[in-house]
């Protein structure tokens, strides 16, 4: 939790300055974000996990305090959001995160990743070419969605069958608990 708290006190401090959150996030910035992304945490299992679109650290970062005992690579483009990236994990002390300045279509591994996550980076259908070619065979996508995550997958029919995408799923967690739940589209791909 201090963790937890130490990297909202500093993305408070510091997100909007810096163009990773917008000035109407901060009053929400816990119960939005943070709580947003860390319901996502027993989803993930040992093993190494991709994190494309990583911006502010949502939800890798968070995902990296809540489960040490998965090794995170935060997958991102933007120069500015990665030092801000490489700054907060050396803030923080997390060893189980690299940061990695690329594209996710550019992103290359020697050995694939078990896992990707991904919040607020496209549409399923066009999140689809850019995640799954990441993932080992039998590897799972958990990709944080809108109110129209269903929607999202009967619209990508063609990119599941190209990708080879199974056994996809959409979770709603949070009901109850959190004051905006949280869906995820989970996913095999094959």
């Amino acid at each position: 939790m201090d963790l937890a708290r130490e990297f909202t006190r500093n993305l408070a401090q510091q997100g909007e300055e810096r163009g990773l959150i917008g000035p109407l996030e901060l009053p929400r910035l816990w119960s939005r974000h943070i709580l947003n992304c860390a319901i996502v945490a027993p989803l993930l299992r040992p093993g190494r996990v991709g994190d494309v679109g990583s911006g502010a650290g949502l939800p890798g970062l968070v995902l990296a305090i809540a489960r040490p005992d998965v090794s995170f690579v935060l997958i991102e483009p933007m120069e500015r959001r990665v030092a801000w990236l490489n700054e907060q994990v050396a803030e923080l002390g997390l060893d189980n995160v690299v940061v990695l300045r690329a594209r996710a279509e550019d992103a290359r591994f020697d050995d694939p990743l078990d896992q990707v996550t991904a919040r607020a980076v496209s549409a399923f259908r066009k999140l689809l070419p850019l995640t799954a070619p990441l993932l080992r065979d039998g590897g799972e996508l958990v990709l944080m969605k809108g109110a129209a995550a269903s929607a999202e997958v009967e619209a990508a029919t063609k990119e599941t069958r190209k990708y080879r995408v199974t056994d996809i799923e959409v979770l709603t967690l949070g009901e109850g608990v959190l004051t905006e739940v949280t869906r995820v589209i989970r996913a095999r791909v094959r």
